[in-house]
């Protein structure tokens, strides 16, 4: 029975009251609590709360949690480490480390003098000589897409994303690699709008497979449109880094030929996926190769090349290497020389670690940067990367790194900007050969028109005749 007591101008007892007073109301609250307490029940879970003390987790200090209740928040917490998927092998597409090539400290190049500047661009013309400065115009579309590049209620920037995934499938069809029986595996995946195109290209294909490989939590996914139809489709929550092709369960099971597409793969993604896809995939055919390319040495690498273009032909049945490249690139700034793929090309033109941390920041100066009043306009790419869900990579500058005011009275804005396009092309020269070197046909071309996107070279790469895998019916 509720605890009484007398109330005021009245000799009757009367059930006591809650003794939590309520500040808007300047009053106490009136309702009764339990017997033995003196707050209501929900008042006095109110007041245990704050006589609680919170403290910030210790996996992930940006929330806080009830220090009575730590133990249990660990077990539950959505930042605790979870358990490794079977494809998941550390450090396998990471690269070869040399200790000898210690990283120095980054010097800015604001603090450079104009004999070191000019030094750095004279070897950059020189390692340029004999490229193909002016790359061929590959501009083409799809017919899955000229629906919704008609639809006139898609907006300019949804029209300039558009435009770009036709002409990715266009060239994905010219190569021939929109057929039955293949995986395709999209790296940095985000909403998996390039493979919900490409599915839409195979409607009316069977045995279609879909690996979207994203390594964050994607918010407002297009994978729900796929459930009533026959394409598989399947997403891996894992850094490229880490990611093992060949364990995936689902290839493990049909080995079906992979086909490595990306819209705006940024910076050093793009060399953890051509080493996904061209080494730790394709040794899949070796079946005894398990160690990560890390610790490889570099005699073993070029074993490794060397094996896969000889592989008779019971290997190939048993499993199909990779059927196509097709990589939109962008962020060369974002590259690492730990897991470049063309370090030796860089050697081949007597360049080296230095060099290349010097022409990967260099290489903004091709987007942007180029005047005070094109920070926005330079940002027409917006990516559905790790941390956020728009569309491609944004690329978002200050001056000093674009270099607008670091080579200010020394290179004008046209020579940034020429510099800028030599140093995107000497990084991407070095992914060519590394393909070539492999036993690809690669090649680079322009695939939209620098006003839809800036960032608008496409890397494609096929295997030579003597290796295209033939389709799995």
């Amino acid at each position: 029975m509720a605890a009484l007591q007398p109330e005021q101008g009245h000799d009757c007892l009367v059930p006591r009251r809650c003794a939590y007073f309520v500040e808007r109301k300047k009053r106490f609250c009136k309702m009764i609590p339990a017997p033995g307490r003196r707050f209501c029940g929900e008042h006095g879970q109110q007041e245990e709360e704050n006589d609680r003390k919170r403290i910030p987790c210790p996996l992930d200090p940006k929330h806080t949690v009830y220090e009575d209740q730590l133990q249990k928040h660990l077990k539950k917490c959505n930042s605790r480490e979870k358990p490794k998927p079977v494809y998941f092998v550390q450090d396998i597409n990471a690269g070869f480390k040399d200790v000898a090539e210690i990283p120095e400290k980054q010097v800015p190049i604001s603090s450079l003098s104009r004999e070191e500047l000019e030094d750095l661009i004279i070897k950059l013309k020189k390692a340029s000589n004999g490229l193909e400065l002016h790359l061929k115009e590959q501009i083409l579309s799809h017919k899955a897409l000229q629906e919704a590049l008609n639809d006139p209620k898609n907006g300019e920037s949804a029209f300039k994303h558009l435009k770009q995934q036709a002409s990715i499938l266009g060239n994905m069809e010219k190569l021939h690699l929109l057929g039955p029986g293949r995986c395709f595996v999209e790296f940095g995946a985000g909403r998996g709008k390039l493979s919900h195109w490409v599915d839409v290209a195979l409607q009316n294909v069977e045995n279609v497979q879909f690996l979207l490989v994203e390594r964050a939590t994607t918010r407002f996914k297009v994978d729900g449109k796929h459930k009533r139809r026959d394409s598989i489709f399947e997403r891996l929550q894992v850094d490229i880094q880490h990611l093992c092709l060949k364990k995936v369960p689902i290839l493990e099971k049909k080995k079906l030929p992979v086909v490595g597409i990306g819209k705006h793969l940024c910076g050093a993604a793009t060399d953890l996926a051509l080493r996904c896809l061209v080494e730790s995939y394709t040794t899949c055919c070796d079946g005894e190769n398990e160690e990560p390319a890390l610790k490889r040495s570099r005699t073993d690498k070029t074993e490794v090349a060397s094996n896969n273009s000889a592989d008779n032909e019971g290997t190939k049945e048993d499993c199909k290497p990779v059927a196509g490249i097709v990589i939109a690139l962008c962020c060369h700034h974002k590259c690492d020389w730990t897991h470049y793929v063309g370090k030796d090309f860089f050697k081949s033109v007597g360049l080296g670690l230095v060099e290349f941390n010097y022409f990967q920041r260099m290489s903004s100066w091709a987007t942007c940067g180029m005047q005070e009043t094109t920070t926005k306009a330079s940002t027409s790419e917006e990516s559905e990367d790790q941390t956020n869900d728009t569309e491609e990579h944004e690329q978002t500058f200050s001056k000093t790194e674009s270099g607008s005011d670091t080579v200010q009275g020394i290179l004008t804005v046209e020579e940034r900007k020429e510099i800028g396009c030599l140093c995107k092309l000497l990084i991407d020269h070095g992914r060519v050969e590394y393909l070539q070197q492999r036993g690809y046909k690669a090649a680079l071309q322009y695939y939209t028109e620098s006003a839809v996107s800036l960032e608008n070279v496409l890397l494609t790469a096929v295997p030579s005749p003597s290796l295209i895998p033939e389709p799995t019916k």
